[in-house]
C-alpha cells in the first residue's frame, strides 16, 4: 500500500516540477490524525529554495485534484512546517485486505533464494541444559523460521561443545571413580560435571590432568573414545529431549569433534597464506584492522603443546560446512559475550579466503535475567535446569485458574511454550530481558497466552458461520478501520524481521494486532447481526485475522492449543 501511495506522489511532484526519486511515506504516529505521512516537503524546500509551506500546500492542492483520489485516499491535508497527513480509502484498504487473504505472502520482500546455515543451540555434552540455553534455542528457531519464510533454503546445526575440557574433567571424574562405562547415565553427568569443574578451580594440577586427558581424546585415545561415545550419547538424547519438548530441530547434530576432520586443511591454508605467525610455542593469526577502536587481540589456533581451541573448530567448521553446503550465509545464534571470539574467527577465514566476512553473521543475543538484573537463578541461587523452569512454568499456569487443572497435557504443554517463548522473543533479541514466569503467565497484558486467548476467541465465531466469504469495499467504523489497517502491516514486520534478524518485530505485531482484534470485537456484536453484508465482511476480516496470528505464532515457534 505504501509503495503505491508513494509512487502516486512522485508523478505529481514530478510533474509539477519538483524532482525526486523516492518518495518516502511512513506509518503516521499520530493515528488519530492520519494513518501515513509524507516528511519530504523539507528536503524539497531546501533542494528548490523554496518555503516548504508554499511547496506543501501546492502538492496537497494538486493531490486533491488528482482523477483518481478517491481510489486511494480519503483525505490528504498539509499541516505546517511541512508535512503530508494522508487517509488512505476504503478502496485501496480492501483491496489490499483480498490480496493478502488470497496469498498472505504476496507483499513481502522478493529476493534471489540463497541457502543459510544455521548455527544454534550449541549446548556442551555432559551438563544439562540450563535456562541460558533457551535463548540460542528458540530465538534461532524462531529466525530459521523466518527465512524459510521467505522462500530461501536453511541448514540447521546444532554445533555441539563435544570435545572440549569439559570432557576431560568428565573422563577423569569416572576413571576416578571407577565407574564402568554402562553405569553413566544422565543422573551421573549431573552431578559429576559440576563436581569436577569445582575442584578444577581449585587444584590445577588435576585441571591440568584433565588438560592432558582432553588431549589425549582428541589425538585418538582408544579408552577415552569409548568413554566419550558414552557420554555423547547419554548427553544427547537428555539435549534432544528437552528441545523435543520446545519443539526445536536441527538438520544436523554436529559437533566439535566433527571439525577435527579439517583442521590439518585448515591450518594448512593458514600457512600457505602466511598467516600463522609463532608466539611462545604457539600459532596465532594477527586479525587486527587499521579501522578497530579496540585491541582485537590475535587468534589463538594451536597452544604450545598441540592441541586446538574453539577457535580453530569454529574455522574448520567454516570449511566443512562451505565444502559440505556451499551456504550463501552463516548465521551463529550465540551469546553477545562471544562477540569477540567470532570477531576473530570470521576476520580469520576471509584472510584465508575461506569464506568472507560479509557472508559470516554473528546474531548475538542478551542474557535472561532474574528480577534483581542478574542472570536468572532459582531460589537457591543455582541456574535452574531448563526441564525444572518447564515444570515450575506449568506449576504456575495450572494454579492461575481451577479450569487449567482440567487441561489435557499437550495443551498445557503448548501454552507453557508460549508463555517462555513469547516472553524470550517479545525483547529485542540483543538486549537482556528480566525473566518474570507469573506476569508472562498472565492472560493479559503482552503475553504468549494473551494471543492464545484471542485467537481461540475469534475461531469461536468463526467455526459454526459461513465459510465462502466476500468482501465489500465497506468499512463500518473506527475499530473496524483500525483493525483492517493493523492487517495490512503484516507484511512489513515480516520483511523487518527477516532483514534484521529480529523476530521481536513479529511479537510486536501480533501483539497489536491481538489488541486491535480485541478492541474491534468489544465494539461489533457480530453473532446477533441481521445485516448479512456487514456481517459476512466482519466475519472476513476476522478470518484474515486468525489467519495472521496463526502464521505469527507459527514463526514464533508457538503451538495453539485446543481450548484455554
Amino acid at each position: 500500500m505504501k509503495k503505491d501511495i508513494s509512487e502516486i506522489l512522485k508523478k505529481i511532484i514530478n510533474n509539477l516540477g519538483y524532482e525526486i526519486e523516492e518518495v518516502t511515506v511512513s506509518k503516521s504516529n499520530r493515528p488519530d490524525l492520519c494513518d501515513f505521512q509524507c516528511n519530504d516537503i523539507f528536503k524539497l524546500a531546501k533542494e528548490n529554495h523554496k518555503n516548504p509551506v508554499e511547496i506543501g500546500e501546492n502538492i496537497v492542492k494538486t493531490i486533491n485534484e488528482y482523477e483518481d483520489f478517491n481510489t486511494y485516499f480519503k483525505e490528504i491535508t498539509f499541516c505546517r512546517p511541512g508535512f503530508i497527513n494522508i487517509k488512505v480509502s476504503n478502496d485501496l484498504i480492501n483491496k489490499y485486505l483480498k490480496i493478502i487473504k488470497e496469498d498472505e505472502k504476496s507483499l513481502l520482500n522478493q529476493e534471489p533464494k540463497e541457502t543459510y546455515v544455521i548455527d544454534y543451540g550449541g549446548p556442551n555434552v555432559a551438563k544439562p541444559l540450563h535456562v541460558g540455553h533457551m535463548r540460542t534455542a528458540i530465538v534461532g528457531e524462531s529466525i530459521k523460521r523466518i527465512i524459510n519464510y521467505m522462500g530461501h533454503k536453511t541448514i540447521s546445526d546444532v554445533h555441539l561443545g563435544d570435545f572440549g575440557l569439559q570432557i576431560g574433567e568428565v573422563i577423569y571424574g569416572v576413571l576416578r571413580d571407577k565407574l564402568s562405562i554402562d553405569d553413566i547415565d544422565i543422573k551421573y553427568l549431573d552431578k559429576i560435571y559440576p563436581e569436577m569443574n569445582a575442584i578444577c578451580k581449585e587444584n590445577e594440577d588435576i585441571k591440568n590432568e584433565c588438560a592432558d586427558i582432553t588431549k589425549q581424546l582428541q589425538d585418538g585415545n582408544e579408552e577415552y573414545r569409548k568413554l566419550w561415545k558414552k557420554i555423547l550419547e547419554v548427553s544427547k538424547q537428555d539435549i534432544k529431549k528437552n528441545y523435543d519438548f520446545l519443539d526445536v530441530s536441527f538438520d544436523y547434530w554436529y559437533g566439535e569433534s566433527d571439525a577435527y576432520d579439517y583442521l590439518e586443511e585448515t591450518e594448512e591454508i593458514l600457512k600457505q597464506k602466511n598467516l600463522v605467525e609463532e608466539s611462545e610455542g604457539a600459532l596465532v593469526v594477527n586479525v587486527k584492522e587499521e579501522s578497530d577502536t579496540k585491541e582485537i587481540p590475535p587468534l589463538l589456533f594451536k597452544k604450545s603443546n598441540g592441541a586446538y581451541l574453539y577457535a580453530s573448530t569454529d574455522l574448520s567448521t567454516i570449511l566443512q560446512r562451505k565444502k559440505d553446503f556451499n551456504p550463501d550465509h552463516i548465521l551463529y545464534v550465540v551469546d553477545n559475550r562471544q562477540e569477540l571470539h567470532f570477531t576473530q574467527v570470521f576476520r580469520t577465514s576471509e584472510k584465508a579466503n575461506i569464506m568472507p566476512k560479509s557472508k559470516l553473521e554473528f546474531l548475538g543475543y542478551g542474557t535472561v535475567n532474574g528480577e534483581d538484573g542478574k542472570p536468572y537463578k532459582t531460589r537457591s541461587g543455582n541456574t535452574p535446569k531448563l526441564e525444572n523452569l518447564f515444570n515450575e512454568a506449568k506449576e504456575i499456569f495450572i494454579s492461575k485458574k481451577e479450569d487449567n487443572k482440567n487441561m489435557s497435557e499437550e495443551d498445557v504443554n503448548k501454552i507453557v511454550n508460549s508463555i517462555l517463548k513469547f516472553a524470550d522473543l517479545s525483547n529485542t533479541r540483543t538486549k537482556d530481558y528480566i525473566f518474570d514466569l507469573n506476569k508472562f503467565s498472565d492472560v493479559t497484558g503482552k503475553t504468549g497466552p494473551y494471543i492464545l486467548y484471542t485467537y481461540l476467541r475469534i475461531n469461536k465465531i468463526l467455526e459454526s458461520q459461513n465459510k465462502n466469504l466476500e468482501l465489500s469495499n465497506n468499512i463500518y467504523n473506527e475499530p473496524d478501520r483500525d483493525l483492517r489497517l493493523k492487517l495490512l502491516e503484516y507484511s512489513e514486520a515480516i520483511n523487518y524481521a527477516y532483514k534484521e534478524r529480529m523476530p521481536h518485530y513479529i511479537a510486536d505485531y501480533v501483539y497489536n494486532l491481538c489488541v486491535s482484534a480485541n478492541i474491534f470485537y468489544q465494539n461489533n456484536h457480530i453473532m446477533n447481526m441481521e445485516d448479512e453484508m456487514n456481517k459476512n465482511d466482519w466475519l472476513y476480516v476476522l478470518t484474515l485475522t486468525n489467519k495472521l496470528i496463526k502464521q505469527c505464532l507459527k514463526l514464533l515457534v508457538i503451538d495453539i492449543p485446543s481450548i484455554m
